[in-house]
């Protein structure tokens, strides 16, 4: 931006002393003891040279700004590039962190599966062994009725 400043400004130097450059020879010859003739020619030769000064002058200029502009273009498409690189590598590191993620989400669920249905199948063990004490408390019982009053029925038993 500094850069910029100082060329707008060399710019606005280069301006005023052509202007004044060209006020002051139009005004010397104006008052220089020549005939009209000589006069005009040296008008003539004076606004040829500050012609000439000028499109050398704008000639380098341009020079400048396309240089400033290639600079400025390079600089931008360098920018562009390491910019873009590290937003794919934060990119690639947190899809990889997500991944881990998700992989340690589905280990720890299916851990937890497993001592759920671990936990299941105690429990109807449990429960079955339950139901088969009961039955077999059930049974003694009914049996030792049975067989001491001896009138077991189908349908009791």
């Amino acid at each position: 931006m500094a850069e910029n400043d100082s060329t707008s400004s060399a710019v606005d130097r280069l301006t005023y002393l052509l202007i004044g450059a060209g006020i002051g020879a139009t005004v010397a010859l104006l008052f220089a003891p020549k005939s009209g003739r000589e006069l005009r020619g040296d008008i003539a030769d004076a606004s040829r040279k500050s012609l000439d000064y000028t499109n050398e002058q704008a000639r380098r200029i341009g020079e400048k700004a396309q240089d400033v502009y290639g600079q400025t273009t390079q600089k931008a498409q360098e920018l562009y590039g390491q910019t873009a690189q590290k937003a794919q590598d934060l990119y690639g590191q947190t899809a990889q962190k997500a991944q881990e993620l998700i992989d340690t989400g589905k280990e720890t669920v299916a851990a937890k599966r497993e001592q759920l249905q671990a936990a299941i199948d105690a429990g109807k063990d449990a429960y079955a062994e339950e139901k088969d004490r009961a039955r077999g408390a059930k049974s003694l019982g009914s049996g030792g009725e049975a067989a001491g009053a001896g009138n077991a029925t189908p349908g009791n038993a």
